[in-house]
């Protein structure tokens, strides 16, 4: 029972790492209605800069949190400005090979600058476990998990409290309607990207102290964030988190039950399942994004 119970907390702290990914991602498609396959390689990104504020300036991860934060903010919008703006009224498969070409890009230029070395920030104080009587649990983990929860909360409360939040929510619902009462989309479609990469600069100073950086370490977690966003609801931010959690716990039993090798069949075999039962997701919503 205790090797269950340990399990359990270990799949909620490794769904709380896929929720802040996911959120991000959930927040670009439910508004500028773009599946960001570069989204991996944007968290790449703020892990190589993580680790070059620890390297140069002996900066701690979470210190540069905020700004990586800002650096993926801004990419993000450069990204949407310049990349998918002028690609928005065109066919979705151009939408699509846009961000698979920025995709392939950013990983061979971390290749060239970087190589193909691992890259690890050592902060030995996040790698510290704390003891709950028989239990273990990363003091990066607890971290972790409040930041997801903090995150999808405070985006909660943006979207339904500010200005700007309700034109973003209006956007997501109705880009015409929202043009009529006076919402400048574009400039809404470029702040949605900026923030879904923001998300993704905070995971990467999460995630830094916990895994090493390399130029393909974006495609393995993008593509449980995929697995993520679908069964949680394409538009749903709260979905983007129960479905994380949900992925997490099939992680961690499927691998100590089943096999190490085999845990992302499970879950891609739930990913498939929901695509044809329930394509809407578990928490999906009809229009807009929450």
């Amino acid at each position: 029972m205790e090797v269950f119970l340990q399990l359990l907390i270990n799949g909620i702290m490794l769904g709380s790492m896929y929720a802040i990914i996911s959120v991000g991602l959930t927040l670009i498609f439910g508004v500028v209605r773009v599946v960001n396959f570069a989204h991996g390689e944007l968290l790449m990104v703020g892990m190589y800069a993580v680790y070059l504020l620890f390297l140069k300036f002996g900066i701690h991860p979470y210190i540069a949190a905020l700004p990586v934060v800002v650096l993926l903010f801004l990419i993000g919008v450069l990204i949407q400005r310049f990349i998918i703006q002028p690609l928005l009224n065109a066919d979705e498969h151009i939408q699509i090979f846009a961000t698979v070409g920025l995709s392939t890009a950013l990983v061979n230029l971390a290749l060239m600058v970087f190589g193909a070395d691992l890259y690890s920030v050592n902060a030995p104080d996040v790698r510290r476990s704390l003891e709950f009587g028989s239990f273990r649990v990363l003091i990066g983990q607890i971290v972790m998990l409040g930041s997801a929860i903090a995150l999808v909360i405070g985006l909660h409360a943006f979207m339904q409290k500010t200005t700007l939040g309700r034109a973003i929510r209006a956007t997501a619902q109705n880009r015409n309607a929202a043009l009529l009462m006076g919402v400048k989309v574009d400039r809404i479609y470029v702040i949605s990207f900026g923030l879904g990469a923001a998300c993704v600069g905070l995971a990467s100073a999460l995630i830094s102290p916990l895994f090493p950086a390399t130029p393909t370490v974006g495609t393995y977690f993008v593509l449980t964030a995929f697995v993520v966003v679908v069964l949680g609801g394409m538009r749903s931010m709260y979905g983007a988190f129960f479905g994380a959690m949900i992925i997490g716990l099939v992680d961690s039993l499927s691998a100590y039950y089943i096999a190490p090798d085999l845990k992302e069949v499970v879950y891609f075999a739930i990913f498939i399942l929901i695509l044809i039962f329930k394509p809407t997701g578990l928490f999906g919503l009809g229009r807009g994004t929450e």
